[in-house]
This record gives structure tokens, C-alpha cells and sequence, in this order.
């Protein structure tokens, strides 16, 4: 099984050998063995997680490139009519811990209806989408610097 040795971000790497197509959850690893297009297993293992994003390169230990691709998810994009709502409509979608992507002025989620009546009550528009979902990573905390979730 060759291993993954580095990542390249998108336009960074020239062409590749195979690809790899993930969700959002799947590309969020520290170790995992990944199956590309081509049926030949990859060895992503690192010391700590990486967020793999759509377009991404995979550098195995020959140097070779395998190409990581978003898998098309079920999604909603958010919109507003007036930009400075977006914030306020950003802020209720994280008050509940949901991955969000941020596209231009539009916001996206993965389905789900009583996300979904919620935004249209506070005025969005709420248009469904399969697409490649590339939520926004995580900023790490430190538990220790303050109480714990459900504490």
C-alpha cells in the first residue's frame, strides 16, 4: 500500500495519477486508509488530524499525486436580503454547533428541515443543493482554559 507523505493544496501540483472522492466527514482524518477511482489503497497517516479540501493533492512517498475530490452532498445555501443579516443568521446555525461553509455571501449547511423552517422564520431563503460540502475547520480550544460543553 503506498502512503500519503504531504498534502498540496488545489493548483499546486501539476497532474495526478488517480483520486480519491470523500465527504466533508471522511476528510477530516489523522489516519485512514483511502480508496481511490482506480480500486489502488492509499495510507493517509498522521501524527495529528488534517482537513483534506476539495481539489487537494495527496503526495505519496514517490512522489506521485492523487487528487481529492468532495463528494456531492445533500445541502441547502443559505441567502439574505440584506448582507448584514447573514451574521445574525451565521450565528444562530453555529449557537447550534452546525457545520457551515461560507460561499461568497451565501452560507451553506447539510440538510436538515428544523434547520431549515428555523431560517426561513428569521427571513432566508433556503434553496437545496448536491454539491461538495467544505465546512469551515474547526479553531482549536483548549478545554482546560475554561467549562466544558454539557458541564
Amino acid at each position: 500500500m503506498r502512503r500519503v507523505s504531504q498534502i498540496k493544496p488545489m493548483g499546486q501540483f501539476a497532474a495526478a495519477i488517480d483520486r480519491v472522492v470523500l465527504d466533508a466527514d471522511d476528510r477530516q482524518r489523522r489516519r485512514a486508509v483511502l480508496t481511490g477511482e482506480s480500486g489502488a489503497a492509499y495510507l493517509l497517516d498522521f501524527a495529528a488530524p488534517v482537513t483534506l479540501r476539495d481539489g487537494d493533492g495527496l503526495v505519496l512517498d514517490d512522489g506521485a499525486i492523487v487528487q481529492v475530490a468532495g463528494q456531492a452532498e445533500s445541502l441547502v445555501e443559505i441567502a439574505m436580503r440584506e448582507p448584514a443579516d447573514i451574521v445574525r443568521i451565521a450565528w444562530h446555525i453555529g449557537n447550534r454547533h452546525t457545520d457551515m461553509q461560507v460561499v461568497g455571501d451565501r452560507l451553506r449547511i447539510r440538510r436538515d428541515h428544523v434547520l431549515e423552517d428555523m431560517l426561513r422564520c428569521l427571513g432566508a431563503s433556503v434553496t437545496p443543493r448536491d454539491e461538495s460540502f467544505d465546512p469551515e475547520v474547526v479553531a482549536p480550544h483548549d478545554h482546560a482554559q475554561g467549562p466544558a460543553h454539557g458541564a
